[in-house]
């Protein structure tokens, strides 16, 4: 008995999820605008979510940490949370600093996002509109190769310029992707059923 290779798998999760794509695609495209239209607000706000995520996943650490039996990791785990709140606190107090070490983080995320997004085109191909998650690969990876190469000159503006680019090509990414899906489901629909399909038209 055949069954269903990985591929075919992951194309049929794609289409039943479509609707999801198309909405995160949507949003992520938005919020890039804003980001554009706004790039110094946008800067100090990711400065300060960042800080904020360090100190509360910090405490929360640190209150698990604690409840950890045995000394060496109770200790390893109160490190760790005394350290990402320090962090944390640190981003907060003294934001323009923190500036360069989010910067080069961004760099380094961008360049990640850049390679799961490409490996994610070739798993799409030949389908339609795979060549919008290519692109939004190769712009991730541009992006990260500017941060890395403009630091630590990269400027409040540049960094929310950069976040808005980001977030509008991997939206329109996943948009497209939504859409595409969609069209397929639509298809698999009328092939199931042909007599139906055939009524509507």
């Amino acid at each position: 008995m055949s069954t269903p290779s990985s591929g075919n798998w992951f194309h049929a999760d794609v289409r039943e999820e479509y609707g999801r794509f198309m909405w995160g695609g949507l949003a992520l495209a938005l919020v890039g605008v804003a980001a554009l239209i706004w790039p110094m607000v946008s800067t100090l706000v990711t400065s300060v979510f960042v800080g904020w995520m360090l100190v509360l996943g910090g405490v929360v650490s640190l209150f698990g940490g604690v409840s950890i039996p045995g000394s060496g990791r109770s200790f390893a785990a109160v490190l760790y949370a005394l350290l990402s709140i320090a962090a944390g606190a640190f981003i907060l107090a003294r934001v323009d600093a923190a500036l360069l070490v989010i910067t080069t983080a961004l760099g380094l995320l961008f360049m990640v996002q850049g390679a799961y997004e490409l490996a994610l085109a070739f798993e799409l191909r030949p389908a339609r509109n795979w060549i919008w998650m290519l692109l939004s690969a190769v712009a991730s990876i541009l992006l990260s190769l500017v941060i890395i190469s403009g630091w630590p000159a990269s400027s409040l503006v540049a960094l929310g310029v950069i976040m808005g680019v980001n977030f509008i090509s991997s939206g329109l990414a996943y948009l497209s992707l939504g859409l595409a899906a969609r069209t397929l489901s639509s298809q698999g629909d009328r092939d199931a059923f042909p007599q139906e399909a055939a009524r509507k038209a």
